[in-house]
């Protein structure tokens, strides 16, 4: 397979360097925005800015400047950038007819003059308004880039309404190490990992404020209950929350 990744942040560099473990199988390019930051990782062979001390398989290979050269004869892009690019990366990727998959968590923040409209809307969601002829899903679930990037064992969710998505996530990822599991639920996939941020940071307050292990389960389980119950109302199915990109995550 042809894969192209779009960003090299953390969890860009991570799945591309857990795609390029398998050089047999795949040629993977990792695009980076930044120029100085792509030649600083030729020269070291790794991203010492987000994955220090974890080197680049050799067979990935680093690119930067227009990546449109690089998606012709590609089966499998991934859009590794944060929500806030979401927008301009799908709008620079309209015409792709190779599956798309895009890695970031959340609603969409209201951008100032823009569209009040566009207020809180989940990444495949704005895909359908920039380019709704792209075929495309999600890579989500609970994973931290440097246990990718170190081939720890992981597990993630390929979510889309599309065969095609899901299938080219699942050869492209599913490994000895990385377990991938195809799922059609896109809305509850992405509420779940937009979602467990604000529980994580909840959590996190409340061990901060040492408010002990009962408030802590308490808070986790109904933290889950209301995401199941915000899930369902923009159409989610209830089981993908005790799944890995609901409870997991």
């Amino acid at each position: 397979m042809k894969i192209i990744v779009l960003g090299a942040g953390a969890w860009g560099s991570a799945v591309a360097m857990s795609a390029a473990q398998h050089p047999a199988r795949h040629a993977v390019t990792l695009w980076a925005r930044d120029a100085a930051q792509a030649q600083q990782m030729r020269s070291q062979g790794q991203n010492a800015r987000y994955l220090p001390g974890i080197a680049f398989p050799s067979s990935l290979t680093l690119a930067d400047g227009d990546f449109a050269a690089l998606l012709p004869g590609a089966d499998l892009v991934i859009v590794a950038t944060p929500m806030a690019a979401l927008r301009s990366m799908l709008t620079s990727l309209r015409g792709c007819t190779a599956p798309v998959a895009w890695l970031c968590k959340g609603f969409e923040a209201a951008a100032p003059g823009g569209d009040p409209q566009a207020f809180g809307l989940l990444a495949h969601e704005v895909q359908a308004l920039i380019a709704p002829e792209l075929i495309a899903g999600v890579f989500s679930g609970p994973s931290f880039a440097q246990e990718v990037a170190l081939g720890q064992p992981t597990a993630l969710v390929a979510a889309s309404s599309h065969a095609a998505v899901r299938d080219a996530l699942v050869a492209a990822f599913h490994s000895k190490s990385v377990r991938v599991y195809a799922n059609e639920d896109i809305v509850g996939v992405e509420v779940g990992g937009a979602v467990k941020n604000v529980l994580a940071i909840a959590t996190g307050l409340c061990d901060g404020l040492a408010l002990g292990l009962n408030a802590r389960a308490a808070l986790i389980t109904r933290g889950l209950a209301e995401m199941t119950r915000l899930g369902l109302a923009l159409g989610a199915r209830p089981d993908t929350f005790m799944g890995l990109s609901g409870l997991g995550d």
